[in-house]
């Protein structure tokens, strides 16, 4: 068998390229020509709303990063002053005119795409800003990736302080529903079919319960994730001199993040850790939202939840009211996941720098963000305009009493019978009842070892739900015990 050959289609150089596309305005423009700049979906001026927030999106709007990029090369400048390292009078001036509205941002975007530096530019800028006393002082022995990561810390943190009040106010919202319904009694099912009694009030607690462990896992993080990254070209500190660690310790105090025992330039665990930890909240979010959706069926018609006159649930079906608030919260946790991949990615890298996994986190840090918030803003919404219809939760438990109540009956005849035999006999009554199409109530109240071990007058009561709800309303109290206890 001959080798196939590999054929090369030449392509036309860029400048070539007279594809069209019909954009917005109605006008037909040649790809290469088109200035309209919304093309990814979180940017989209009509449908960016449902994938990220407005706080996500003033944090990482590029003017702000460049801005945040400034703030540090002023706190590094005052720091470096505060040890004696370079003159206050320099410091002082790098402060002043580190403020990006003075500066031509178009010169700075030229100047990124000419010499494929993301800071220089931006040095640039600021050092002709300065006076000629204050422009050898910029940047005084740090390199990029220094300025860069304790920027994106500062970031970090605050996408964790806009979090951390997010999820209480989800928190809140949840107690006062689950306290509501601490005894809502209901179906609980498992493997989706009716199991046993419960309430509605202990299934929203234990959401309630998993996202504490969150909120927990999002502070106890902080003292890892907030840090400063200063340690020069390759960690060693080497351009700062016998100052180094003094100035750490400025730099840090001044920025309001911790400090780390050595460079962090190739140990990404930290990201990895932040971009995981909101993408786990997020797949929380999404379970209590797409349990909400379940619920909200209308041969379930256990829930309902929001809608206004404004709202449209289909194109063509005018009665339908979708549950697309929830159903957005499980695409956010899709997509927050995938970002995990990334920042797990990112942790493997070469020696002592490697631009490989920095720029997987320019993009991970950021869609993480904004899923993470925008799903507790949506399922927070979700909560808030929810309609629990408790009437059609007990009369759903009572219509299938005959089977979740079982397991007391199993508990009751043991006491005279022993667990392992009750449960044969129970077992064999109802498989037989769901191969014969026969109602279990009835087979079980006709069966003579069920009577035996169980007695006339014990039977109704046995068949009440509500009797059955163990520790139910004592695990919400726990739960709603541990919100106020943990804030």
């Amino acid at each position: 068998m001959e080798p196939q050959t590999l054929v090369q289609i030449p392509l036309p150089p860029p400048a070539a390229f007279t594809a069209s596309a019909h954009c917005a305005d109605g006008h037909t423009h040649a790809l290469a020509d088109c200035r309209h700049e919304h093309s990814h979906v979180l940017d989209s001026k009509t449908h960016g709303g449902g994938y990220a927030h407005a706080a996500t999106r003033a944090i990482f709007c590029s003017r702000c990063r460049l801005q945040r990029w400034l703030d540090v090369e002023a706190a590094l400048a005052m720091a470096q002053a505060d040890v004696g390292m370079i003159p206050r009078a320099a410091a002082l001036e790098i402060q002043r005119r580190a403020v990006l509205p003075a500066m031509d941002l178009e010169r700075i975007a030229e100047g990124v795409a000419r010499t494929g530096h993301s800071l220089m530019p931006l040095l640039h800028a600021l050092q002709d800003a300065c006076n000629p006393d204050a422009r050898e002082f910029v940047h005084y022995g740090a390199t990029t990736q220094d300025i860069q990561d304790t920027a994106q810390s500062l970031e970090l943190r605050d996408v964790l302080d806009t979090l951390d009040e997010a999820l209480d106010g989800l928190l809140l919202r949840l107690s006062a529903l689950a306290d509501r319904h601490r005894n809502s009694v209901m179906v609980a099912r498992t493997h989706s079919i009716p199991a046993l009694p419960t309430t509605f009030g202990l299934k929203v607690a234990g959401w309630i319960d998993e996202l504490l462990r969150h909120r927990d896992r999002l502070r106890q993080a902080r003292q890892r994730v907030l840090v400063v990254q200063l340690f020069g070209g390759v960690g060693t500190m080497a351009a700062f001199g016998p100052k180094a660690m003094p100035l750490l310790e400025a730099f840090a105090r001044r920025l309001g993040l911790d400090v780390p025992l050595a460079g962090w330039h190739v140990a990404r665990d930290r990201v990895a850790e932040f971009v995981s930890t909101l993408a786990m909240m997020t797949a929380t979010l999404a379970r209590a939202a797409d349990e909400i959706r379940t619920l909200n069926r209308w041969e379930i018609g256990e829930v309902e939840v929001g809608w206004n006159e404004h709202q449209i649930g289909s194109s063509t079906m005018p009665h339908k009211r979708n549950p697309e608030g929830c159903e957005q919260v499980v695409v956010m946790a899709r997509l927050a996941k995938a970002q995990v991949a990334l920042a797990l990615d990112a942790m493997i890298l070469e020696h002592e720098r490697d631009y490989r996994g920095t720029r997987l986190e320019w993009c991970a840090v950021a869609d993480v963000s904004h899923y993470a918030l925008m799903a507790t803003s949506l399922l927070t919404d979700t909560v808030a305009g929810l309609t629990v219809n408790a009437a059609a939760m007990e009369r759903n438990a009572r219509a299938f009493s005959d089977s979740i109540c079982m397991e007391a009956f199993v508990f009751e005849m043991a006491g005279k019978l022993g667990k392992s035999s009750a449960y044969e006999i129970i077992f064999e009554l109802t498989q037989a009842c769901q191969r014969d199409r026969v109602p279990i109530r009835e087979a079980v109240e006709a069966d003579p070892r069920v009577l035996a071990a169980v007695g006339e007058g014990r039977l109704a009561r046995l068949f009440e739900p509500q009797a059955h709800l163990g520790m139910a309303a004592a695990i919400v109290d726990g739960v709603l015990g541990e919100v106020g206890h943990r804030r």
